[in-house]
């Protein structure tokens, strides 16, 4: 039964690991906190959902552009020394947040500057950061890793926002900013006793050449290409949160309390799925697990679309979240271990690039879908092709279906 359970193992067998996982923990609790400050400030600044929504736009066009970039240098240079100059760039800009709250500047293009710049950091040294489990823990404990990783992620999903209110209620914008600061010092102190991280193997062009050789390795990995397309199907057609108003406003009057649960619903999932994440992390077959639950995906948001009592919307949603979990867990240990790490960087930046713009875009779809029909055929619709979508790529990507880490895959510590 316990082998079902979230496998602590690589907590306990890495201090390295440990220091890092705890870190990068306090650390994105601290960026939600930070996010709900920043629109908290722009709202209060213009009072223009317009701009809030620029919030958005300053974070993901860096995150989109310079993600690939990070990935070039990931295989370039020693990745802790990379991870550890841009973490440090994070911080100087969180103080910055807190200086100019503090000094009350009242510029909202500062504000966005300092939004884009943080995030910018962020994507050049994302790529680098994610090959960390790999380079850390032996081929069995990857997966794992990973899981207490994304566990960490939705367990600050879920608090971070109910502490940002709490911390904004009752002392204001610059004890927000400030706490993040305090917790990206927490992670940039955890990769400073980090051992060094040179990229091993040959390298293959610089620049502009090192990416494009990059995206030529994916294309020819079917195993990894086929991770990539499964990801894209899944969020590309069928993404639901761009639908969650507009289903609440017709099937359920439109409580903002219903659409708060909406959004609960597939993070419990997510939180569940990594407590109960054992199995997945044991798993041999990481390539079919990720289509099994991508399809569970798409079938748990056509269920979605269609029921009507709420208990049955928000257990679909329950177990999209979990669905998704599975599947992020399953695809990231094995992109990294299907990946030598002469390209690790390069192809960990393709899946960041595609982590940031896939949602955003399968939102777009929905709202265009959900505008020329109704928004319970846009959710319908889009989990049915999805399953659909999947039904493909399991048919036609033989190595991805029959991926096996213990055949396929040697252990990094014999690399």
């Amino acid at each position: 039964m316990k082998h079902r359970l979230l496998d602590v193992r690589p907590l306990r067998v890495s201090p390295a690991y440990r220091r890092l996982w705890v870190g990068t923990s306090l650390s994105a609790v601290g960026g939600q906190i930070a996010s709900v400050a920043v629109l908290f400030q722009v709202w209060e600044m213009t009072h223009s959902p317009v701009w809030t929504g620029a919030v958005g736009l300053a974070r993901a066009v860096p995150l989109v552009l310079l993600g690939l970039v990070g990935g070039a240098l990931a295989d370039a240079v020693d990745r802790r020394s990379l991870v550890r100059w841009t973490m440090l760039a994070q911080l100087v800009a969180a103080l910055g947040l807190a200086a100019q709250a503090l000094l009350d500047v009242g510029s909202l293009g500062l504000l966005l500057l300092l939004v884009a710049t943080q995030a910018g950091f962020g994507a050049l040294g994302a790529p680098a950061q994610r090959t960390f489990p790999v380079r850390l823990l032996g081929r069995e404990l990857v997966a794992s890793g990973i899981a207490l990783q994304h566990l960490s992620f939705q367990a600050a999903m879920l608090v971070g926002p109910a502490l940002a209110g709490l911390v904004l209620g009752q002392w204001g914008l610059t004890p927000a900013y400030l706490v993040q600061a305090v917790a990206s010092l927490a992670a940039l102190y955890a990769v400073v006793r980090l051992p060094a991280m040179p990229p091993t193997g040959a390298p293959s062009g610089r620049g502009p050449r090192a990416v494009v050789e990059g995206m030529r390795y994916i294309r020819r990995s079917r195993v990894v290409s086929g991770l990539y397309v499964t990801d894209l199907v899944a969020t590309l057609l069928a993404m639901p949160i761009a639908l969650f108003p507009v289903i609440n406003e017709e099937r359920f009057g439109g409580d903002p309390e219903t659409l708060g649960l909406f959004l609960s619903a597939v993070a419990v999932g997510g939180v569940l799925a990594g407590f109960a994440s054992g199995t997945v992390t044991r798993s041999d077959r990481p390539g079919a697990v990720q289509l099994w639950a991508a399809g569970t995906w798409g079938a748990a948001l056509a269920v979605f679309g269609l029921v009507g009592p709420l208990w049955l919307a928000l257990a679909a949603l329950v177990l999209a979240g979990a669905a998704d979990t599975v599947s992020v867990i399953s695809r990231g240990a094995a992109v990294q271990l299907a990946t030598p790490d002469s390209h690790r960087g390069r192809v960990t930046s393709v899946e960041h690039v595609i982590g940031v713009a896939g949602p955003e875009i399968g939102n777009f779809r929905a709202g265009v879908v959900a505008g020329a029909t109704s928004a319970a055929f846009a959710a319908t619709s889009g989990g049915l092709a999805c399953l659909v979508g999947i039904v493909v790529v399991a048919a036609t990507n033989r190595e991805l279906r029959r991926f096996r880490i213990s055949r396929d895959i040697p252990d990094p510590d014999d690399a």
